[in-house]
């Protein structure tokens, strides 16, 4: 029988998808499971790694359904990055993760800013590598190796530890010097975390290794598939959009907004800093990226703390209920900072708001003046590509913004940009590209992009609503600076 798909597994925030795909990229298997996280207190947010491997098992066996185990030729998996595991020396989580999208160490981000001058996100891994030696010595002591969920997975998947090249940039890892940045790692009293770390790197698109008899045996596929190193699902998820050289924005749509580019140089971080990235997802390239830290989940939390009583149909009731409402929702506006902000502000401690509210407010005026204000924060996504000369003409667009018309024509209005909706699984098409490639189906990432992206629907701006938004984007930065001056945003907890 021949070999003649791979599997793409996305491992996101909310829960596994796994999908079959041909040598075109079309998909001919699909499986999907969700997994709960855990916000213990304001700030925090965690999972369960028990939780990915359940998810994983089933959405394969979901996707192989019909398809075949023995036409499978090589898997590969991205998943969430900065999503810090603390493992014994086996595989066995000893703790539950803490996600990326956790700020618990934003005091050693502080630190980590007078220690070495360099200012990073507290969703990194230094940050929280330093939070968990500082706050949970004895669990620092029992963790064995210290490492990402792609790399406990991969472990679980083939039985041997490696780390991805591409996520490990987020650590300080950089290949043209040599590996990590040991002195960054010194200032900061944390050489031991490097000794955590698996010790082999691997690139994206290399071999990580062979599906081990147990992993075999739950997914209910041959032992020994090669099992591909994909990395950060936004990263691998940019070349299942078709960026796969200079020139396209790639904006990936969910929990989160991230805005990418594949770039010539490090638009947002100097060559010299620890996070640079050079040959991050393609060799002689840097990947630019810029993150919005909520953006779905706060439509989630909107559907879930005020429409209970619309059950599954409630976004689209409210989408049809916002859709009826004029652009600048009545006045209402939303500053989306629920998770704090990365751009531009870079402020762990900011707080969502709501301001405009008076007594003929309706529901449908507030949930579009949420979208707005998720849309104005992924614009200042935009603005900071261009602010460092990379002209945003074009954004290629997946995931959840795309399954609301009403919300892909407010991101479009709010940017004034044209935007071009990509697949609802570029995760997984990305790391099916990585497999493809490995396999030698396809001889470069544009190639492959050119044989199995494809961009069905464009979105143009309309230009009244795109003026009037100028307005009601500066009202939403001058209701960060308003707050943010009268010290309201705290955050217990962190």
């Amino acid at each position: 029988m021949e070999r003649e798909f791979v599997i793409g597994i996305d491992g996101g925030t909310g829960g596994v998808r796994a999908f079959v795909f041909d040598r075109r990229g079309e998909p001919v298997g699909r499986g999907e499971s969700p997994y709960p996280t855990q916000y213990p207190v304001p700030g925090f947010a965690q999972q369960r790694p028990e939780d990915w491997l359940a998810a994983v098992k089933n959405s394969v066996r979901q996707a192989v359904e019909g398809v075949g185990a023995g036409r499978i030729a090589a898997l590969c998996a991205a998943t969430t990055s900065c999503t810090v595991v603390c493992c014994d020396g086996d595989g066995r989580a000893l703790a539950p993760a803490i996600l990326w999208m956790d700020v618990r160490a934003a005091s050693q981000a502080a630190a980590v800013a007078e220690r070495t001058g360099q200012r990073l996100s507290a969703e990194l891994f230094p940050c929280k590598a330093l939070w968990l030696k500082e706050q949970d010595p004895r669990l620092w002591e029992r963790t064995l190796v210290l490492c990402e969920y792609q790399d406990y997975l991969n472990r679980w998947l083939t039985g041997e530890w490696c780390f991805s090249v591409n996520t490990a940039c987020n650590w300080g890892y950089n290949s043209r010097r040599g590996g990590f940045d040991r002195s960054f790692y010194q200032a900061l009293g944390l050489e031991d975390a490097l000794e955590k770390a698996p010790s082999r790197a691997v690139r994206a698109g290399e071999p990580a290794g062979f599906l081990c008899s147990r992993a075999a045996e739950a997914l209910g596929l041959p032992a020994g598939l090669p099992v591909i190193q994909g990395g950060i699902d936004s990263s691998i998820g940019m070349l299942g959009m078709g960026v796969a050289r200079p020139g396209a924005i790639a904006l990936m749509t969910g929990s989160s907004n991230l805005a990418m580019a594949v770039t010539e140089r490090p638009l947002f971080t100097s060559p010299e800093a620890v996070n640079s990235g050079p040959d991050f997802l393609l060799e002689g390239y840097y990947t630019s990226v810029q993150g919005q830290a909520a953006s779905g989940s706060v439509l989630k939390w909107f559907r879930r703390e005020f429409c209970r009583d619309l059950g599954e149909d409630a976004f689209r009731v409210l989408d049809e209920e916002a859709a009826a409402v004029s652009p600048g929702s009545g006045g209402l506006r939303v500053l989306d900072y629920w998770q704090g902000n990365r751009v531009p502000h870079n402020d762990p401690l900011a707080t969502g708001a709501i301001a405009g509210l008076t007594m003929s407010a309706t529901r449908a005026q507030l949930f579009r003046a949420v979208m707005e204000g998720v849309a104005c924060g992924t614009q200042d996504l935009l603005a900071a590509f261009e602010e460092k000369g990379q002209p945003v003409e074009q954004v290629r667009v997946s995931g959840g913004t795309t399954r609301s018309d009403l919300f892909l024509q407010i991101h479009a209005d709010v940017s004034g940009v044209p935007f071009q909706v990509a697949s609802d699984y570029p995760v997984a098409l990305g790391a099916a590209m990585e497999a493809a490639l490995a396999l030698g189906w396809h001889p470069t990432p544009a190639r492959a992009a050119e044989a199995m992206v494809r961009c069905p629907r464009e979105v143009a701006p309309d230009p009244e609503a795109h003026a009037l938004y100028r307005g009601v984007l500066e009202d939403y930065h001058r209701l960060y600076e308003g707050l943010k001056n009268q010290n309201l945003f705290t955050r217990r907890g962190v």
